[in-house]
């Protein structure tokens, strides 16, 4: 084999280019198989595709042949990223790319993924998320004119957001058979298409029940024909996860709020007002859908810190 100047290639060098061109393929059957079998979006799936694209060019540069790559020549790429100045958070998606290729090199056979596997994860800092106070809560469902249709979904959308800690998505995928106003219950779906039912308290019920009655009707006449979808736009169309985010962040500015608090803030204060009243954690786990218990365990810290908070204000030696 010769190089792009016809001269002959050592065994190692040839070995090392044979290397980078089956690590291509494999970053393009491991990309194919994000897509297809695991279902991941385009942008997710070029996010993966441009990470594993840093590292081949890292081992073309260093010398590395990368279906052979060891423990410490993974490190070293590591390394050199976080001399870089690259972030924890992008380290660790990086790796976690890396991981997810070695693992699917590996069980098609193609190499030993035990080095990329045994890597450590550089640790994070986790950002506790923002939350609203019960007055900034009353403040945006205040901003809502409900004598109008869009002001009356506006308000059932507000409610019923902070009465199930749905994720916006969630709720523009509601529909109105999911809402069991007579048994005070809706029924989300989450990540994965994966079904949960959650209680809505009765207040969200009142509005949600008036907007079916009074708004909706006339929103839906609006589209010329009949939707199953909950929430509808002015045209009568269902309203996108987008749109509602854009119906939250204008409630926030008439309100006069904080204008970086989104749809997800109603979630956190929901999860945060559940502990804090003394649910326990694997019920919220339930209850927001979270995969993972580790993910609902960020809101305990918000849940101390606020108790905290209340102690010192009250404590007379505070």
């Amino acid at each position: 084999m010769t190089d792009g100047r016809g001269d002959a290639l050592t065994p190692e060098a040839s070995a090392r280019r044979d290397g980078l061109e089956r690590l291509e393929l494999a970053i393009d059957g491991f990309c194919a198989h994000l897509a297809k079998v695991r279902g991941l979006s385009p942008n997710t799936v070029r996010a993966y595709r441009c990470d594993l694209a840093a590292f081949r060019d890292w081992a073309a540069r260093e010398g590395v042949e990368p279906l052979r790559a060891t423990h410490r020549e993974l490190r070293a790429y590591l390394t050199e990223l976080a001399r870089a100045g690259y972030s924890a958070r992008t380290l660790n998606r990086r790796l976690s790319a890396l991981r997810g290729l070695y693992r699917w090199m590996s069980r098609e056979g193609l190499c030993d993924g035990s080095a990329a596997a045994a890597l450590a994860s550089p640790k994070v800092s986790r950002a506790l998320p923002k939350t609203m106070s019960d007055a900034e809560v009353e403040r945006l469902l205040a901003t809502c004119d409900t004598a109008e249709p869009a002001g009356l979904r506006d308000r059932a959308f507000l409610e019923l957001l902070y009465a199930t800690g749905a994720r916006v998505s969630e709720m523009a995928a509601l529909r109105v058979r999911d809402l069991d106003l007579r048994q005070g219950q809706a029924r989300l779906f989450g990540k994965g298409s994966k079904e949960r039912i959650v209680p809505v308290y009765e207040v969200a019920c009142a509005w949600a029940r008036r907007y079916l009655e009074e708004a909706r009707p006339a929103l839906a006449a609006r589209g010329g024909w009949a939707r199953d979808e909950l929430l509808l736009s002015t045209r009568g169309n269902p309203m996108s996860a987008d749109a509602l985010r854009d119906a939250f962040e204008r409630h926030v500015r008439l309100a006069g709020l904080d204008p970086q608090l989104t749809p997800h803030a109603m979630r956190h204060t929901y999860a945060t007002e559940l502990l804090g009243g003394g649910a326990d954690l694997r019920s919220v786990q339930e209850l927001l859908g979270h995969e993972s218990l580790s993910t609902t365990q960020v809101y305990t810290h918000l849940s101390v810190e606020r108790l905290r908070e209340a102690a010192e204000r009250a404590h007379p030696r505070a």
